[in-house]
């Protein structure tokens, strides 16, 4: 897989400058003011930023060349960072979140002027927004026409769909902070700001828990999208020494990396010196056609002798 360069990786660049400053705001103004709410938001930021180091981390690994003991690469290393990303929102974030909600509601602090919780939460909606916006522009540059979820479920690469959802959380988690701090003073309750806090770590869960349900699927092996696979087919079909194909399956091995198997019946008077030149140039035109495709196994092998249902070809329709 071809190294990343800092354009690729801008939305992550982005998101950790963001996250760190944010950060420091967040917990000097809970330390001046008491707000567990503001605590909490900073222990999110903190938690975004290591999750956005463990990212580039995952990337740089996932870029090694293969070699004999990984021969398809070290790509998918990425998902598993991605899976502990997922881990860490829920573990560290989500839980550090409704701890300190709980404890404030336990134990109210006294309540001091609120004046700086405003102050950071306005210019870390700023920077929020910002990594925001540059996280939906670079999404929206590869999803095409198709809707966000359906986007976010067809992505094979986590980083993106991390960020997207760390900075959706981070802003909706900014605004609850800033009504529990406005809710604590005008009711004169500081308990409200540790409910707060606990809205924050079950938004930061219910996030983590969706995130980790789209890095499980890439970590255990997902096939690539059905346009890839059509073109496939397409190839086959043009032809005519292909009878019928049993079967095309393909796993992505990273993120721009995807092995297909073909199983497929070959006409029978077809000498073998001509099949072998025949596969080659089906390979050559697949991955012309698909750069992805950077593994092609084609299998000749006869329809009695395949696990699945052959899908016979009719030349007359195509």
């Amino acid at each position: 897989m071809a190294g990343r360069g800092f354009r690729a990786n801008i939305v992550l660049y982005g998101a950790l400058l963001a996250n760190v400053g944010i950060a420091i705001a967040k917990f000097v103004a809970a330390a001046i003011t008491g707000s567990s709410s503001m605590l909490t938001e900073g222990v999110h930021s903190l938690v975004d930023s290591g999750n956005q180091l463990l990212l580039l981390y995952g990337q740089a690994k996932a870029d090694r060349p293969p070699d004999a003991a990984h021969p398809f690469g070290y790509g998918r290393e990425l998902y598993f960072w991605a899976f502990v990303v997922a881990i860490l929102i829920f573990a560290v974030g989500a839980g550090v979140s409704i701890y300190e909600g709980w404890r404030h509601i336990a134990s109210p602090e006294p309540l001091r002027d609120p004046t700086v919780n405003y102050a950071v939460l306005g210019i870390a909606m700023v920077l929020e927004g910002t990594s925001w916006a540059i996280a939906v522009r670079e999404f929206n540059g590869t999803r095409g026409a198709s809707g966000w979820w359906q986007s976010i479920r067809r992505s094979k690469d986590p980083a993106g769909f991390i960020v997207l959802f760390e900075d959706s959380a981070a802003l909706v988690g900014l605004l609850v902070a800033g009504i529990g701090v406005w809710a604590s003073h005008h009711y004169a309750d500081p308990r409200i700001d540790g409910a707060a806090s606990i809205a924050i770590g079950l938004i930061l869960a219910t996030v983590a828990v969706l995130l980790a349900r789209e890095a499980k699927g890439l970590l255990i092996g997902e096939s690539a999208d059905k346009a890839i696979i059509a073109i496939v087919w397409r190839i086959l079909e043009a032809r005519p020494q292909v009878t019928a194909v049993n079967h095309v399956r393909t796993i992505h091995t990273a993120p721009d990396a995807v092995f297909v198997a073909i199983s497929a019946d070959f006409a029978d008077d077809l000498p073998m010196g001509e099949a072998e030149s025949l596969i080659e140039a089906m390979e050559a035109e697949m991955k012309a056609a698909v750069p992805e495709l950077t593994s092609i196994y084609i299998r000749p092998e006869k329809q009695g002798d395949a696990l699945v249902q052959p899908r016979p070809f009719n030349r007359a329709n195509s």
